[in-house]
């Protein structure tokens, strides 16, 4: 049997760098906010904890449209704290295992599949693609798999999608982002995903593209 799981999509934020003045939540993909697309893939389960801020009497409205047994979480401070603050926030009376999820990314849908049906603790990285991303330091262990040694903006061969799934009693809360909640856990198994971050004007061209294309390049 499956390991109990909390999925926590944080959503909080602003979203200023992609300058359209919405939380990238409600963005439309192709025809769809980008939190609908995501609640769609996540239908099987049955506790989704969204972080709320900016914006967040939309984003409730928008969500409870499509499902009614969502908590909400609110982040009050969303303008000073980071995912991390967000993530923190839902953690309380997590299930054993807690999934952090951003609200800015869309994930190929067999490889959200494939994470949450393994009980594996990971932090999941992909191809790298955006400016400045946030980095994983990776090597290769004695059984074959890769790990996640480190974050960083200098080196790395992937690029650290936001995606992880680690047991909850393990995580110490914190305020930044979640790669630092991530840090005193490494290494932790590396799962290589398929996704699109809508970042800026351009992320978001690429991710509706993709979406139209059916999560083809």
């Amino acid at each position: 049997m499956s390991i109990p799981k909390t999925i926590v999509i944080s959503c909080a934020g602003m979203g200023t760098r992609l300058g359209i003045g919405t939380t990238k939540a409600l963005i439309d993909i192709d025809g769809k906010p980008l939190i609908i697309r995501q609640l769609e893939l996540l239908k099987d389960y049955d506790d989704i904890r969204i972080v709320v801020g900016y914006q967040m009497e939309r984003v409730i409205e928008m969500v409870n449209s499509f499902r009614k047994d969502i908590l909400f979480v609110f982040n009050h401070n969303y303008k000073n704290t980071g995912t991390g603050g967000s993530f923190s926030l839902a953690l309380p009376f997590a299930r054993e295992m807690v999934v952090s999820l951003d609200g800015d990314l869309l994930v190929h849908p067999d490889d959200l599949r494939r994470v949450l049906e393994s009980d594996i603790e990971c932090a999941c990285g992909g191809v790298i693609s955006t400016d400045n991303p946030m980095r994983m330091i990776t090597r290769k262990g004695e059984d074959g798999k890769i790990y996640g040694v480190g974050f960083s903006r200098e080196e790395g061969d992937y690029e650290w999608t936001g995606l992880a799934q680690v047991r909850t009693a393990r995580l110490t809360p914190g305020d930044r982002h979640v790669c630092d909640m991530l840090t005193p856990l490494l290494p932790l198994e590396m799962v290589e995903i398929r996704t699109k971050e809508v970042d800026t004007m351009n992320d978001y061209k690429h991710a509706v593209a993709w979406v139209r294309n059916g999560y083809k390049e």
